[in-house]
């Protein structure tokens, strides 16, 4: 057995697991603002998305790697590419954040008149798809130029996202405030992609263990507000309940 192989598939796995988060979290805010009904198809379409594109750059990996190649002055198509998917990331998370803080009151799925219909849904989640799939195998290509082992990763790690995907998705929008985290690492994520189509490397390892730091502290806070809930309810019984009678 190649460990040397093993370990890259690990590696690989991981690093697809995360992008893989990202993904939810985009789909999942998205998909807030369409129906309850049209919720699920939009996102089991939105991740089909996603695998579908991560294979077909799996299967074209070594051409992906020429969109590196200068096309205007010294950026590529694939610096061109990041640029405006980072750009609109983070317009989409700009303005979801303002949404949730200044209509605090209006239902996750109401519909407005307009920008809101399944398909263009549908077809910002599939754009945003294609920056995640082409960053993702850039960087798996680096790594090794097994389109196998490179393949399986992307198979294996689709398989958990898309058991997770709905759970995580219904969590995080039933939390206001671990939605504006969410909001928040997909802005640090855009701010990622822009500066990576700067061509200016951010090693990923400072941008994912804050947002990991920063995740733990939240829930911490969301386990604590919900035992003092739990503590209050009984005090509140013992209140109305009076003071106890006195036996004559």
């Amino acid at each position: 057995m190649d460990f040397n192989l093993l370990g890259t598939l690990l590696l690989l796995i991981g690093l697809e697991l995360v992008l893989g988060i990202d993904n939810i979290l985009v789909i999942s805010i998205l998909v807030s603002r369409l129906p309850a009904s049209e919720q699920n198809k939009a996102r089991l379409m939105g991740l089909g998305g996603a695998l579908i594109f991560r294979l077909l750059f799996v299967a074209g990996a070594y051409w992906l790697v020429t969109l590196s190649q200068p096309l205007v002055g010294t950026y590529s198509l694939k610096d061109l590419i990041l640029l405006l998917g980072g750009v609109f990331l983070l317009y989409k998370a700009v303005r979801e954040i303002h949404h949730v803080v200044e209509s605090p009151n209006l239902p996750a799925d109401a519909v407005s008149p307009r920008g809101n219909a399944f398909s263009p849904i549908v077809g910002q989640i599939i754009l945003l798809d294609i920056v995640f799939s082409i960053d993702s195998v850039i960087t798996a290509v680096g790594m090794t130029r097994n389109l196998w082992v490179i393949g399986t990763a992307v198979l294996l790690s689709f398989g958990v996202i898309l058991l997770y995907a709905k759970p995580i998705g219904d969590f995080i929008l039933r939390h206001p405030a671990l939605k504006i985290l969410a909001l928040s690492f997909l802005i640090t994520i855009g701010v990622t992609i822009c500066m990576e189509g700067l061509h200016q490397h951010v090693p990923k390892a400072y941008i994912y263990l804050p947002m990991g730091f920063a995740l733990a502290v939240e829930l911490l806070q969301m386990r604590y507000s919900a035992n003092q809930r739990r503590k209050e309810v009984p005090a509140a019984t013992d209140d109305l309940a009076g003071p106890p009678s006195k036996k004559s």
